[in-house]
């Protein structure tokens, strides 16, 4: 009989919701299966959630791979946080750094099979003195050393259709967009949403590809990056096979996708693709980073500092998360493939 798989949580940034989320996902999911949970993250705070919301989890401190139990919590160094901190505090941004790092190394040590990421806030983290930080995406990319990643953002309306939404730039200010967009990562969104979709057990693998610029750039006459980076793009992605359409106008391309005319979409940046898909599954969002040697799924939100601590945060997205990460792993034990695949079930 294969052991049970285990699921490490970096808890985030324990002044946002981060903390109140994760303990009501692990409550929903704990009797479902024989999964084993590992929280990386404040000790204290994890005990103090669980009184709060009188969960009652049987929460035990990590003593190791022979440890025995379901829910754990681990917290690296020695030192421990103050009880009360101030949202966006520094000492709880390094903290989830310092969380992160370590449940990542436990992914990439084989200790865990799948990673979940609680919200940080990005703001609150380069304050803190991590001035190159751009998001846990590429944090995580860079520490894996896997530069062909790309971020998926997908979920389901209140009917049970779903939007698959990929995006060629992450975390790069609007004016930067253009210069950052290359072939390169075009391609490789392409290519990644389409194995994605073949993981996920669809009936076919049909990406549309975004235009960056308004109406596509009306054939250049309000942008070039049409003709010369995604057209590119989509061609070599069609020699390798892949059933891709576009360059198209993103404000019908989200509609027909939703329609079912396409399996995926590729955004050209962040606001591009998650305004459909938060349109669509604000609630039931999952941010899936595709291309790293370990599942690593997130919620698709933030810290939501306005009503973090008052116990009223909705954990859907964060239940939703857990649950995908449990059925990657459970179709990929170990995680990834070696070319930076990762399976999918949904």
């Amino acid at each position: 009989m294969s052991s049970p798989s285990k699921i490490a949580i970096a808890l985030g940034d324990i002044t946002g919701i981060g903390p109140e989320v994760t303990l009501k996902a692990v409550a929903a999911e704990l009797a479902g299966d024989e999964t084993v949970y590992l929280i990386v993250g404040d000790e204290a705070g994890v005990e103090e959630w669980n009184r709060r919301l009188n969960l009652r989890l049987p929460i035990q401190r990590w003593t190791g791979a022979s440890a025995k139990g379901r829910l754990f919590v681990h917290q690296p160094g020695s030192s421990r946080l103050p009880a009360s901190l101030a949202p966006g505090a520094a000492a709880a941004a390094h903290a989830a750094m310092d969380w992160l790092r370590d449940a990542a190394e436990r992914c990439l040590r084989g200790e865990a099979g799948a990673l979940v990421t609680a919200p940080v806030n990005k703001e609150a983290i380069i304050r803190a003195g991590y001035d190159d930080f751009c998001g846990q995406t590429e944090f995580l990319s860079q520490l894996a050393n896997a530069p062909r990643t790309v971020m998926m953002l997908l979920g389901p309306d209140e009917r049970g259709r779903w939007l698959r939404v990929a995006l060629a730039t992450t975390h790069v200010r609007l004016s930067e967009v253009a210069a950052q967009l290359t072939t390169e990562k075009v391609e490789a969104a392409i290519e990644l949403s389409a194995k994605a979709c073949r993981d996920l057990g669809l009936p076919r693998a049909r990406i549309g590809v975004c235009g960056l610029n308004p109406h596509a750039g009306e054939g250049g006459k309000l942008g070039d990056e049409e003709q010369t980076v995604l057209g590119p793009a989509i061609e070599a992605a069609r020699r390798r096979g892949c059933d891709v359409t576009g360059p198209l106008a993103a404000d019908t391309l989200f509609h027909k996708a939703f329609q079912g005319d396409c399996d995926a979409v590729v955004a050209m940046y962040h606001d591009q693709g998650l305004g459909p898909l938060k349109m669509v599954a604000f609630d039931q969002g999952v941010n899936w980073t595709l291309g790293l040697p370990f599942v690593r799924t997130s919620p698709d939100h933030g810290t939501a500092y306005d009503i973090a601590g008052r116990g009223e945060a909705n954990a859907s997205s964060m239940i939703a998360a857990i649950r995908l990460a449990k059925r990657l792993v459970k179709t990929l034990p170990q995680g990834g493939l070696p070319d930076g695949r990762i399976a999918s079930v949904v």
